[in-house]
């Protein structure tokens, strides 16, 4: 069992950056894959990015990449999730999610833990 909550969200202008983290407990938190996806109002859940449980080839979709930047401490159970260069559609409710067994995952239904999300809202 793996409990995931997510910090760091806000209200910033465009152009601006933020950073989140979520913090993990429970055992074996190291070997899963741990995933942050954002949903809009009427929208639904995208994946942003992901990493493994080494930190190593993390992955990102084409909307945010090369602005987000996602990394983990496992020592403290952690994953960040880096935003620069923020947008106005970047407004949403970011989830921090954790999934075990796989070694890559960018879909929903791949992961079985979820924290219970953080809003992140940029201005024009």
């Amino acid at each position: 069992q793996v409990q995931l909550v997510e910090s760091g969200g806000g209200l910033v202008q465009a152009g601006g950056s933020l950073r989140l983290s979520c913090a993990a407990s429970g055992r074996t938190f190291s070997s899963y894959i741990v995933g942050w996806f954002r949903q809009a109002p009427g929208k639904e859940r995208d994946f942003v990015a992901a990493i493994n449980w080494s930190g190593s080839n993390p992955y990102y979709a084409d909307s945010v990449k090369g602005r987000f930047t996602i990394s983990r401490d496992n020592a403290w159970n952690t994953v960040y999730l880096q935003m620069n260069s923020l947008k106005p559609e970047d407004t949403a409710v970011y989830y921090c999610a954790a999934a075990l067994g796989l070694i890559r995952a960018s879909l929903v239904e791949e992961y079985d833990y979820w924290g219970l999300g953080t809003q992140v809202t940029v201005s024009s």
